[in-house]
């Protein structure tokens, strides 16, 4: 009887699935189950992200495409910040302003077509005064054909690239117009890229007050209502119309942990100031971090098909820090996922397999967990031996029982 080729002898991958009830491990997968720890937001859409550790502590609608209003204008921001960084624009160059520019109402600048104005004042006055104008002026600057409407497009094609999937922009502010829509997920996506991609021009969305050249001194200071209460906010952008309700894009910082949150839907600004505090409270209050598996400290195994080692310890790749609800218990089952099994070779630090957490009435948390050493190709006899096992499962089991 001839032997079995190699590719005849190698079993079909299975994923294979461990429980593991580990008491280090209180991983934030119990957010959602404690009710002490719930938040009830009166928001239409919501999203609080716990950046520091990549956590999501609620979600509320987040991925519906709805009216942002001038929360939009962060898009534009990052798209004039990218034009920045790639020397396109200058913040001392000075823009025209256009009729089109000049006709928007609303929250402005107050520019008119005798104005060239500054990138910097522009950006500023889109932060601090959510200028509609000057969103028009940047737009018209940086529109592959010197329009508005042009600048919306690349902006939709922008957004899509930074993993923005329910993102249509018609206008470059918010403005109410047909097809500008947003999820709030999308949008904390978009502050995740500008706090992480430019931190050079994020201190600009802390500024609490600015007066363009002497005009409309009433409409000088920050519309965020969260930066001069001293919990560590410092961004990024308020919007409203009728359409939308009141929205806020905000982040705090405190300590070495940062919030990103998105409320839109609210029905008044007090609304929107005491839902944004109470957001911030609840985060950083009911929830801390803790470093629970060091690097390099196995959580399980996974078996290894013709390997020099039957088996490879998985690890964590570095520290794994999560956030644990300051109520909760020190006791969580968790679950090692791995397709299996694993063929040699295999390296060290190469993901093999997952720890899965999965909260009641959310997805699945999901941490990579990685061959804690190598594991070469077996010699010959490894190989024999595997042919044997292979060959007496099959004679005992049939054709399927070959693992």
């Amino acid at each position: 009887m001839p032997m079995p080729s190699r590719t005849d002898l190698r079993p079909a991958a299975q994923t294979a699935r461990r429980a593991l009830r580990l008491s280090a491990l209180a991983f934030s997968a119990l957010l959602w189950a404690l009710p002490a720890s719930a938040f009830d937001t009166r928001a239409r859409a919501a999203y609080i992200l716990d950046q520091t550790t990549d956590t999501v502590l609620l979600a509320k609608n987040a991925d519906e495409a709805i009216p942002p209003a001038s929360m939009s204008k962060l898009m534009t921001l990052y798209v004039a910040f990218e034009a920045l960084r790639d020397g396109r624009l200058t913040l001392d160059e000075r823009l025209p302003v256009s009729q089109h520019a000049m006709s928007y109402g609303g929250s402005t600048m107050f520019l008119d077509t005798t104005d060239r104005v500054k990138v910097e004042d522009l950006l500023q006055g889109i932060i601090v005064l959510s200028g509609n104008d000057a969103c028009a002026v940047i737009a018209e600057a940086l529109s592959p054909d010197g329009t508005e409407a042009g600048f919306a497009r690349y902006m939709t094609q922008r957004a899509k690239q930074l993993g923005m999937t329910q993102s249509t922009f018609a206008n470059s502010n918010g403005w109410p117009a047909p097809g500008h829509l947003m999820s709030v997920h999308d949008l904390a996506i978009l502050a995740q890229h500008i706090i992480n991609d430019f931190p050079e021009y994020y201190p600009l969305f802390s500024e609490t007050r600015f007066n363009f050249d002497g005009r409309a001194p009433s409409n000088t200071q920050n519309r965020n209502p969260l930066l001069s209460l001293g919990i560590g906010a410092d961004g990024l952008k308020t919007g409203h119309t009728e359409e939308a309700g009141y929205g806020l894009v905000g982040s705090a910082k405190q300590g070495d942990r940062r919030v990103i949150f998105v409320v839109s839907g609210l029905p008044s600004k007090e609304a929107r100031a005491d839902e944004a505090e109470a957001i911030v409270n609840w985060s950083f209050r009911q929830f801390a971090k803790k470093t629970l598996v060091h690097d390099g400290t196995p959580v399980a195994q996974a078996k290894v098909w013709m390997g020099r080692e039957p088996t490879v310890d998985l690890v964590p790749e570095g520290d794994l820090t999560l956030l644990l609800p300051a109520m909760s218990s020190d006791d969580v089952q968790a679950e090692v996922v791995y397709t299996g099994p694993v063929h040699a070779p295999i390296t060290k630090g190469q993901k093999l397999a997952d720890l899965v957490f999965t909260p009641e009435g959310m997805g699945e948390i999901r941490r990579p967990l990685v061959a804690a050493n190598d594991v070469p190709t077996g010699g010959f006899l490894v190989r024999v031996q595997t042919a044997v096992k292979v060959l007496f499962g099959r004679v005992i089991n049939g054709p399927e029982g070959a693992m």
